[in-house]
């Protein structure tokens, strides 16, 4: 009862997890435990908890499992296993270095809504030589009770999207129909006021007050797709353009910031679209090997022309550059040209790179 009442007491789907091995372990005597999470496809693992390992042991095993060997038994036939000596088991794979030793082994699947959702693995019976009747038993009616945390879990993680999905949507109606007017209102004003300047100075500053703020409507509308997108699920080009540049986060050390124009989705077609993000691809990896930035500028835009333009604040092109040196820029300057477009990489005024591709919309 305990330990059901355990694996219950979250509704945080990855604190559930590591409550119902750490349960079953406990409930067991096993000096060590796993669950592991299978993948979409139900033929390897995408997840693996673990118990009784501490963290030094972790990092210095390494990759965790992907269910191969004994952890796979249960993969391909989901029935509870127990073996004495899991070591001498014809199936096998023996353990990675740093791995601690194991013997006694306990396998039994958690069944979600008729799906094998995981395996739990328990391994080393504290006190005994193997696992019980009962341990397997015991195991078993907790491997139910998981399934109905996993399942409370889940359903609690789908409530709170749809939360969050219509908060999205509002933010997005709300920085659309008020913000964004608002900007623009104020920007007629301040074009109004300049033609009153008396002095060119003042005309100058209202002047870059009224292309700030041009600016942020761009950045704003930015802000509002990726909302839109979020709630919708999209899968076109800006959608796909955005998780290229969040993935580029990881090598970069921080998130480039993005601005974009036009109706990218419409308007670009799939072959450019194509040449597009491999371009985009290549001009952060760029930055990222290179550039030794610490800030990337992107803006997309779609009209009479498909542009890209790459600014970081980088170490800029090296002055020395060889004739087989720049592959990559090669490569981008060639995707442009198939189209007719253009392609240049230059210094940016006041340090950095300036990657700038475009091809005419008609391709």
């Amino acid at each position: 009862m305990e330990a059901v009442l355990s694996i219950s007491a979250d509704l945080d789907l990855a604190a559930v997890l590591q409550r119902i091995i750490d349960a079953a372990a406990d409930l067991v005597d096993a000096r060590y435990g796993a669950l592991g999470v299978l993948d979409e496809t139900g033929t390897s693992l995408a997840q693996f908890v673990t118990t009784g390992l501490d963290d030094a042991t972790h990092r210095a095993i390494g990759e965790l499992p992907k269910g191969h060997g004994i952890l796979g038994l249960l993969i391909l036939d989901p029935k509870p296993i127990r073996l004495p000596d899991l070591r001498e088991h014809p199936d096998s794979y023996g353990f990675p270095p740093h791995h601690p030793p194991m013997r006694s082994f306990l396998g039994v699947p958690i069944v979600v809504r008729q799906e094998v959702f995981g395996n739990l693995y328990l391994t080393d019976k504290q006190g005994a030589e193997v696992f019980s009747d009962v341990d397997e038993e015991l195991t078993v009616a907790l491997a139910g009770a998981a399934a109905v945390a996993i399942e409370n879990a889940r359903l609690h993680a789908r409530l709170a999207d749809l939360v969050l999905l219509e908060d999205r949507e509002r933010i997005a109606k709300d920085l659309h129909d008020t913000v964004i007017q608002r900007l623009f209102a104020t920007g007629l004003s301040l074009q109004g006021t300049a033609r009153l300047a008396r002095t060119p100075e003042v005309a100058a500053r209202i002047q870059d007050a009224v292309e700030d703020l041009d600016v942020t409507v761009k950045h704003i509308r930015t802000v509002i797709f990726g909302l839109e997108t979020a709630s919708k699920r999209s899968s076109g080009l800006r959608d796909r353009m955005m998780t290229l540049i969040r993935e580029a986060r990881g090598p970069l050390g921080f998130m480039p910031e993005v601005t974009f124009e036009g109706a990218i989705d419409t308007l670009v077609g799939d072959d450019v679209g194509s040449e597009l993000l491999a371009t985009l691809r290549e001009a952060l990896s760029n930055v990222a090997r290179h550039a030794v930035a610490t800030k990337v500028e992107i803006n997309v835009a779609a009209g009479d022309e498909i542009t890209l333009r790459v600014r970081d604040n980088g170490r800029g092109l090296p002055a020395d550059r060889h004739e087989g040196d720049g592959l990559g820029l090669r490569n981008m300057s060639s995707r442009a040209e198939r189209f007719g477009g253009r392609f240049s990489a230059r210094a940016a005024d006041g340090g950095g790179t300036v990657v700038e591709w475009g091809v005419p919309r008609s391709s």
